[in-house]
């Protein structure tokens, strides 16, 4: 008789899917790592390994999977632009194959499954804040596509599988998160910006740097989709999670700046294609289904961002 839930989380090596093994595991669950390694690392989940609830397999969703499973949190997908740009067709093949084989494996063991989907299905927004039901305004055919496209056919798989076939659904829509464990060169803005601090090399900011993000610390995204995960099948989602607080790429610069005491000068470069000039969940839905707000504030969780960094930096 199995009493801990057998939890699933494809791309569980990678930077929020570790973090997520973890507080599963930390709850009393069975997890199985699932990750192909593209971008995850063993490192991240290294630390978990002696753990007898834990299990590592290295697997592509673009493939079927054949396990018994309770819930499956899908986390498969390069999440940066320098990593899904790369291979801009499997990058698709990611997100959609993936999503039909997971949701496949849902329907056949009845799991729940939770979707983490992107703020990137609101391409470059024409409201603000963004809410659940704007439709977006995305470019089909640029460079950012093959991720923000394969991600907004995922949410249509998830609920085509819930209304054909009664699958469990939970989707929730990610804003930029940050924290320890992050790739180093995977250009988002965040490893960026303390990367070229720590080296002391010019920061490089795209357009005026007036454009705005709005900056989930992990730890506060983490316990939202667990939260979602935990309600009852009423609750499909889509959901935003992410932190309403909004700066402009320019402060982050100057934060990391004068919090890592860097003598870096911030530089201007072409604003890349398709890149949204504002992004800021709305949160209400978030706050009224799933009790949850994030609670991090953007200096404390660069602190500790910045300690993993410069760990890493020096070789530590």
């Amino acid at each position: 008789m199995h009493l801990a839930p057998r939890i699933m989380v494809t791309g569980g090596a990678g930077f929020i899917g570790s973090f997520l093994c973890e507080r599963l595991l930390d709850r009393g669950a069975e997890v199985l790592c699932v990750d192909n390694f593209f971008t995850g690392t063993r490192t991240n989940v290294a630390h978990l390994m002696g753990n007898p609830r834990f299990e590592l397999m290295r697997h592509d969703v673009t493939f079927p999977l054949f396990v018994e499973i309770d819930q499956i949190y899908n986390l498969a997908c390069p999440a940066s632009p320098i990593h899904y740009q790369f291979d801009p067709v499997q990058t698709t093949k990611t997100s959609v194959h993936g999503a039909i084989n997971m949701l496949g494996l849902a329907k056949r063991t009845k799991a729940k499954i939770l979707q983490a989907s992107t703020s990137e299905v609101y391409g470059d927004p024409e409201i603000h804040p963004q809410e659940e039901s704007y439709w977006g305004n995305v470019n089909p055919i640029g460079p950012r596509s093959c991720y923000d496209e394969g991600k907004r056919c995922a949410e249509t798989l998830c609920f085509d599988y819930h209304r054909q076939h009664g699958t469990q659904i939970k989707v929730a829509r990610i804003f930029n998160t940050y924290g320890p464990r992050m790739h180093p060169n995977d250009g988002r803005v965040v490893s960026n910006f303390i990367m070229q601090a720590l080296r002391g090399e010019d920061i490089t900011l795209y357009g005026d740097g007036q454009q705005t993000r709005s900056f989930c610390y992990v730890d506060d995204l983490v316990e939202g989709l667990i939260r979602l995960m935990d309600t009852d099948s009423s609750v499909t989602g889509p959901i935003n999670i992410g932190n309403p607080g909004e700066f402009t790429i320019r402060e982050l610069a100057e934060l990391v700046v004068e919090m890592t005491g860097s003598p870096s000068k911030l530089v201007n470069k072409p604003l890349p294609q398709d890149d949204p000039r504002k992004r800021k969940p709305d949160i209400t839905r978030a706050q009224q289904a799933l009790g949850w707000e994030p609670t991090v504030k953007l200096r404390d969780g660069l602190e500790k961002t910045i300690a993993y960094f410069k760990r890493l930096h020096e070789g530590a």
